[in-house]
């Protein structure tokens, strides 16, 4: 086992260090900034800054400050974490560290309010009433299972048992930008309370289609939320969420690029794209608190179901139309019973099941052949999981302890297929079939934490990956039908340090990911669509360091980096007879940076309670869009700010983003013969006015 590399490293830090007693009073290695990481999950027993993973939290504040409104907003704010922009909320990728899917299953996991969302489709939602994110970054199968290969994203919404009060948010920008929400939260006692929240953002587009003389990007997009909180007992609570989401936008702004620079021109193309898409998650809970122990479980159904049309051929002539239609059914269960006493050991037991059950059709218009493909699939998948997490506090020396954790998945797929070929008002059937899948796997977990005598820590952990194998919705061979799980080895080596007495906490780790069979999309012959194939071996490594602090009253500051060096071990494409060994992995920034700051002054004047100005930066690339890495874009920084004043129950303020108005690619692919790429939204500039009762 390579964690064993790291050993020697890890103990001479360990023996080294100071001799003093540990501090019981963990607040020692906390930082006093906003960014306070709060022990919601109910899977993590402790504070993300006291566990031995690489991790981040971003507050509500933090959110409303940067003025970020959807997930793909977090791209290179968080290190090693990248989301392009494909062109519509269907394809919401999630790229950590390398590992990442463009199309099927995520590699990167979803979690809101203890709810797992399968589809990366229904990742891209609206943020209005988020209290904080934490991104996990590396395999977190131990706890999480499934697809959770480069990490996990867990997202909480506000409780009304914390927050009371009414909040109208209007906000209106460049480009017809409208985001209008309206909140409530209130308490009936100290044991029940409610949130009900409604939300509507309109956008006209950013990129005009030459061809219509009509922007190719608006959307219009409403959502809804109920949240409801029981205390029946000092011990019990329950809890219910359920939300409605409703969005429908143009699509796919993408141009045909210059063959010699890359470049995309105007947007051109006769047929209007669109993606339409309404999800609906319901989620209880119940926790209870015993001596010692807690039990928790999260009961989940989520329906979606959306529609696209694209113009395949993106230009001006009627050659390709392809529709998609899909609606997906999935139940969960997940239960756990943990420790909460304060000793040296501490354990949890957990189980999960799920159903999810997908119906999709896709249409493929031969427009200028004058007859129509239509395939079928319905793909029920159930699975099983049973986790354990056991870890020991001052093993062998005070201060040093040992986690262990150790999960088996089971899944079942099925896959019934049919496809026809429709031409001259018939109907012709030219293929069926009916295929079952099944996959099972051990992902075991180990790490190695000291925590000094004064304060911080220093940690090792070894993490097995896993994602499941599946069926593709697109191949022009009998072999590709289907394709085979993905594994990985995650060795991480990293250390947590407050400094200047805790007003700046230093993270800092270090990453080798060993990646087998590793599933690579790409285009069918026919240019008509993408599938999935496993390549042979890959490697991923990479540093990670995080500063954050409040150097002065007032005053916050945060600055991430990430660098992941990632490249093919062994992946031959037999059909092109083309070896990528050595060559860089698509879709994985070399480097991530970001760099913000928000400083707040109270009553700055007699009409101010208070005034706030927030600056950030990221900076993404180089991006190699291909295996055969031809075609990339180079680093690139975008500049946001906001300024905002508050006057008793009214904040005003005034925002922009990309102000530097960077040219670059959002994403670059090759259909047909030429290059395609989008390009990324321009400066934009707007305010918001919120009003809070």
């Amino acid at each position: 086992m390579k964690l064993l590399y790291f050993l020697p490293v890890f103990f001479f830090l360990s023996y080294t260090a100071k001799g003093e007693e540990i501090e019981k009073d963990t607040s020692k290695i906390r930082n006093v900034e906003l960014n306070e990481i709060v022990v919601q999950s109910f899977k993590q027993q402790r504070d993300l800054r006291l566990e031995p993973l690489s991790a981040t939290a971003v507050t509500g504040t933090a959110i409303q400050n940067r003025n970020i409104t959807g997930i793909k907003e977090f791209s290179s704010f968080i290190p090693n974490l990248f989301m392009p922009d494909y062109g519509s909320k269907l394809t919401s990728p999630v790229y950590i560290r390398g590992i990442g899917s463009k199309i099927n299953s995520p590699s990167v996991g979803l979690y809101v309010d203890g709810i797992p969302y399968f589809e990366k489709s229904a990742f891209d939602f609206d943020f209005a009433e988020v209290d904080r994110i934490e991104v996990l970054r590396g395999p977190q199968g131990t706890l999480y299972g499934r697809n959770t290969m480069g990490g996990i994203i867990n997202v909480y919404t506000k409780s009304p048992l914390k927050y009371e009060g009414t909040n109208l948010w209007l906000s209106n920008g460049t480009y017809g930008y409208r985001d209008y929400s309206l909140s409530h939260y209130n308490k009936i006692g100290e044991k029940f309370g409610y949130a009900i929240s409604g939300n509507y953002t309109n956008s006209d587009g950013y990129f005009t289609n030459l061809y219509t003389d009509k922007k190719t990007d608006d959307s219009k997009a409403g959502s809804a939320r109920i949240r409801l909180e029981w205390k029946p007992s000092a011990r019990l609570s329950l809890g219910l969420m359920s939300s409605f989401d409703r969005s429908n936008q143009g699509g796919y702004p993408y141009a045909v690029c210059d063959s010699v620079t890359h470049r995309p021109g105007d947007v051109n193309y006769n047929d209007y794209s669109f993606y339409k898409r309404t999800l609906s998650t319901t989620g209880f809970s119940a926790d209870y608190q015993g001596a010692g122990y807690s039990i928790n479980s999260r009961t989940a159904f989520q329906y979606l179901s959306d529609h696209q049309g694209i113009d395949q051929d993106f230009s001006p002539r009627s050659i390709y139309f392809a529709r998609q239609d899909m609606k997906q059914k999935m139940v969960s269960e997940e239960l756990n019973i943990k420790s909460t006493t304060t000793g040296h050991y501490k354990w949890l037991f957990g189980a999960f099941g799920f159903w999810q059950g997908i119906d999709n059709v896709v249409i493929l218009d031969y427009l200028s052949k004058d007859y129509t493909t239509r395939k079928l699939y319905d793909t029920p998948t159930y699975g099983v999981a049973f986790y354990h997490q056991s870890t020991i506090d001052d093993l062998l020396t005070r201060g040093l302890s040992l986690t262990f954790g150790l999960r088996y998945d089971y899944e079942h797929a099925s896959n019934d297929y049919l496809f026809y070929k429709e031409a001259d008002g018939g109907s012709q059937q030219m293929d069926a079939f009916d295929n079952k899948l099944k996959f099972s796997q051990v992902t075991p977990k180990i790490a190695l934490q000291y925590m000094f005598p004064s304060t911080g820590m220093i940690y090792a952990t070894a993490t097995k990956g896993y994602k499941t194998g599946g069926f593709n919705t697109s191949f022009d061979r009998e072999e590709d039908r289907s394709f085979k799980p993905e594994t990985s080895w995650n060795y991480e080596l990293g250390a947590k340090h407050p400094f200047l007495d805790n007003r700046l906490n230093a993270e800092f780790c270090f990453f080798w990911i060993d990646w087998k069979n590793q599933q690579i999309y790409q285009m069918l012959a026919t240019q008509t669509g993408q599938f999935l194939r496993n390549a042979g071996r890959s490697e991923s490594k990479g540093i990670e360091v995080s500063l954050q602090g409040n150097p002065v009253n007032g005053l916050m500051v945060q600055v991430n980096y990430g660098f992941t060096h990632a490249t093919f071990k062994d992946y031959k494409d037999n059909r092109k007879g083309i070896d990528y060994a050595g060559n860089f992995l698509p879709m994985v920034p070399r480097h991530t940076f970001a760099a913000g700051a928000d400083y707040t002054i109270p009553h700055p004047c007699t009409h101010i309670d208070r005034f706030t100005v927030s600056a950030g930066y990221t900076g993404t690339g180089r991006i190699l869009w291909k295996e055969d890495n031809k075609v990339s874009q180079s680093y690139y920084g975008l500049l946001n700010a906001k300024v905002s004043a508050t006057k008793d129950f009214i904040t005003f303020a005034i925002w922009a983003k990309n102000i530097t108005n960077a040219d670059y690619a959002a994403y670059y692919f090759e259909s047909a013969g030429n290059g395609l790429a989008q390009k990324g939204r321009p400066f934009t500039i707007g305010g918001n006015i919120q009003l809070s009762f």
